[in-house]
């Protein structure tokens, strides 16, 4: 086990298998020694967290989401390192997507729980730029979306 699976595991993280495209995309995408993972939705065995941010998904929910979306990221970091996360030199760039009212604006605030678990997993190596979006809609009503880019050995 790697070391950042020790540091999920202790958080009581379980990485599920790799979500499948729903379109006409890869996975993830290696460009030397960068890795862009596609956006990974706020889904999980239960269906995950669908619904507008803001209405009727609130601020914390929206934090979850983003979190299920690092957990879904992570998974595809992994099957791009060959099953081996301790590949990671650092997360690049995080990009965040939430679906939301007209008037909600604490978009930072819900991206939070993707930034703070891609720290949580890879220390110092987590710390990485970001931007955090409010949209119109995002595919099959999912509360959040989130892309990165990161760099493996």
């Amino acid at each position: 086990m790697s070391k950042v699976e020790e540091r999920l595991a202790a958080l009581g993280v379980t990485l599920p298998e790799p979500v499948a495209p729903v379109a006409n995309y890869v996975p993830f995408v290696r460009a030397g020694n960068l890795v862009h993972i596609s956006g990974q939705v706020s889904t999980d065995a239960s269906g995950g967290i669908k619904g507008i941010v803001g209405g009727a998904v609130d601020l914390e929910t929206a934090r979850k989401a983003a979190r299920l979306c690092g957990i879904n990221l992570i998974a595809q970091i992994k099957r791009a390192c060959d099953g081996d996360l301790d590949r990671v030199r650092r997360v690049v760039k995080l990009g965040g997507f939430v679906q939301v009212e007209a008037d909600f604006f604490d978009i930072p605030q819900v991206i939070n729980g993707a930034s703070d678990l891609m720290v949580e997993a890879f220390g110092e190596a987590g710390r990485h730029a970001r931007s955090a979006v409010g949209v119109y809609r995002l595919p099959l009503n999912f509360a959040v979306e989130v892309d990165a880019v990161v760099e493996i050995a």
